[in-house]
């Protein structure tokens, strides 16, 4: 697969009361996931609280996905920390377990390094894995790390690494950015900041949506994926997942999603999510489900 496409999902990760990663809500939740329709997911994302995560972790949880029967091929980890050893490490293990892509935050904290900083950083990440087989997403969130990963230096990146760097996750909600880099880097297949993009990132040229909400909503956001790149009208389909996105979206998207989850599900695992996070409340997620309508009748079915 050398360029991704579709509909991603940076699946929640589940927590246990004493803080592990809940294997059975992990596992269960990820499944249910792909099987409304989402076409990859992306653990270790920003949604799945990747950076509160340990290395041990991250690499023994995809183990279980993939010990669980769930192809490799449909994983996109994000891998990116600040230290190159440690990106290197988590890299070489999701390549070395068949995953179809990493997901790679730039070095963050020394903000000062631009791009040239970051091309080092990138440069010697694909050397030291130096294995043919890595696919790199480069992960846009200057929001949350202080870094962005420029439409200069992802074109940079596909002219050195035409076969390596594959696509561009924008998370920053700038449409002028998005547009920026599908300009500049033609061969990279962009990721709009969320469904709320995708038709006009669809037809601008993007590749789809890398989006927390996927989580809770993939049918609906397959469906309209689907129904767009057919050429079918999908006004009312669009508003709909729109609206879905802004009730979760201002409530929090990680505490909202795993509220909702809790609710649905019976579990309150869900409820849990790491320091410095606060804890979801079951209030919460009955309010936003209350919110959300008939549009989130199909949560819970089947889920963990």
């Amino acid at each position: 697969m050398p360029r991704p496409q579709g509909t991603i999902a940076p699946i929640l990760t589940p927590f246990e009361n004493d803080g592990r990663i809940a294997r059975d809500l992990w596992i269960s939740h990820a499944k249910w996931v792909l099987g409304q329709g989402a076409h990859l997911l992306s653990p270790f994302g920003t949604t799945g609280e990747a950076l509160s995560l340990s290395l041990d972790e991250r690499m023994q949880a995809l183990e279980w996905l993939v010990a669980s029967g769930i192809s490799p091929g449909r994983m996109t980890p994000g891998t990116g920390v600040t230290a190159l050893p440690e990106t290197v490490e988590l890299s070489k293990h999701a390549v070395g377990l068949g995953c179809a892509a990493v997901m790679v935050l730039p070095s963050f904290f020394y903000t000062a390094a631009g791009d040239d900083g970051q091309a080092r950083y990138y440069s010697e990440l694909i050397e030291r894995v130096a294995n043919p087989a890595l696919k790199m997403i480069l992960y846009h969130i200057p929001q949350n790390s202080g870094v962005p990963v420029s439409p200069a230096l992802t074109a940079r990146l596909s002219a050195a690494f035409p076969e390596t760097v594959v696509a561009y996750k924008d998370s920053a909600g700038d449409w002028n950015n998005t547009a920026a880099v599908i300009a500049a880097a033609p061969d990279v297949a962009v990721f709009p900041s969320s469904e709320a993009q995708l038709t006009k990132g669809l037809a601008s040229g993007a590749a789809g949506c890398i989006s927390a909400t996927v989580n809770l909503n993939a049918a609906a956001i397959r469906a309209l994926y689907d129904a767009t790149i057919a050429g079918q009208d999908v006004t009312e389909a669009d508003a709909a997942i729109r609206a879905f996105r802004k009730v979760i979206q201002d409530a929090g998207l990680i505490p909202a999603m795993k509220a909702v989850l809790a609710v649905r599900s019976g579990d309150k695992r869900w409820l849990n999510l790491r320091a410095p996070h606060e804890n979801a409340t079951l209030e919460s997620g009955k309010a936003l489900l209350t919110a959300l309508g008939p549009a989130a009748d199909h949560i819970g079915r089947g889920h963990a």
